[in-house]
């Protein structure tokens, strides 16, 4: 099965392309009347869905080709307030080398750190970050050697602030070199119902990840779904986000529990998949935190062929946020080689 691997151009404005989907003009009434009207999410057949699809089984064949997915849809992360510059470094050695043993081991999509963190990975990329590729004159999408630096932005995990620091926040990782950002919604904004200060602060975000060639950072929004209390809540903010502009929508910081669970992630690959059939875009989904395990990850493989099909198991459009997961990967990986489970020594401890 042959996949393109060319990010689709985007053709509409935000407000443009949620004036041509709402029908009217850009209000905070047509907002609330347009995502008040999205049918509600029947819980009990979601979890059940979800709960199906993670009793799915892949073929020992087809084992080793799950493993090398999940790595290459993986933006290996560290978001702590320790992190210092030699830690960021690390991080990079491991995305570009994630197991010396192994040469053909495939590398992560990202590695998405802090924003002051940015000129560091940058810096420790080199040649390998996809920003110089692009740079040079060639598209990459992580199939190509390429390392794209995520930035986390917007007062993360918070939100806090006022929009001027926020867009500072956003514009600063750009400059720094980010290939992407992760920003998050006001969740206090959107459960008192204020879609329209939502709508504007995301277009206002993908505004300031404009580069001084005239393209764009990509732009994740994360969801922080663990707040947002209802599948209700999920669903319209998945809408609401793709409506003002994001490229791809994600689950969580890493931050609050729960993070990514499977049926919140079904939900949103199903927005994303339904968004497809009306408007032909492709959106991308992250589910981020609490993803440890090769199994588990297998599992939302599984959801996103079944959902929205395999077309979307490139990194622009699905990622893991981890930072333990490539470890357990590496050591299926090198357990589908030998026969025999190496240590915990035989991989890099995060």
């Amino acid at each position: 099965m042959t996949i393109e691997t060319t990010p689709p151009v985007r053709t509409l404005a935000p407000a443009a392309r949620a004036v041509e989907v709402l029908g009217s003009d850009l209000t905070e009434a047509s907002l609330r009347r347009y995502l008040g009207g999205i049918p509600g999410v029947d819980a009990v057949g979601l979890e059940q869905r979800a709960a199906g699809l993670g009793t799915r089984s892949i073929k020992t064949t087809s084992k080793k080709w799950a493993l090398d997915t999940i790595i290459e849809l993986i933006d290996l992360t560290t978001l702590e307030g320790a992190d210092t510059p030699g830690k960021v470094r690390s991080l990079v050695a491991k995305a570009l080398t994630p197991d010396a043993s192994d040469p053909s081991t495939p590398r992560p999509a990202a590695v998405c750190v802090y924003g002051d963190m940015v000129p560091y990975a940058v810096e420790a990329l080199g040649a390998a970050h996809a920003g110089a590729i692009r740079r040079a004159g060639a598209e990459t999408d992580g199939h190509s050697g390429g390392v794209n630096v995520a930035a986390v932005a917007t007062v993360f995990p918070s939100g806090r602030a006022s929009l001027r620091v926020k867009l500072a926040d956003t514009a600063d990782a750009v400059a720094a070199g980010a290939d992407e950002i992760d920003m998050v919604i006001d969740r206090g904004a959107f459960l008192s119902g204020r879609y329209g200060h939502v709508f504007d602060e995301i277009v206002a975000v993908k505004e300031a990840c404009r580069r001084d060639d005239g393209t764009y950072a990509h732009l994740k929004v994360i969801l922080e779904t663990g707040e947002l209390n209802t599948y209700d809540n999920v669903r319209r903010a998945s809408w609401l986000s793709i409506l003002a502009g994001g490229d791809f929508i994600k689950t969580s910081t890493g931050k609050v529990s729960p993070a990514a669970t499977l049926p919140v992630t079904l939900l949103m690959l199903e927005v994303v998949r339904d968004w497809h059939l009306l408007t032909g875009e492709e959106i991308g989904v992250k589910p981020a935190g609490g993803i440890r395990s090769s199994k588990d990850a297998i599992k939302y493989l599984v959801t996103v062929a079944e959902t929205v099909g395999e077309r979307w198991l490139q990194p622009h459009l699905f990622r893991f946020g981890a930072s333990s997961l490539l470890n357990d990967v590496l050591l299926q990986r090198q357990k589908l080689a030998t026969g025999h489970y190496s240590g915990a020594d035989y991989v890099t401890i995060d």
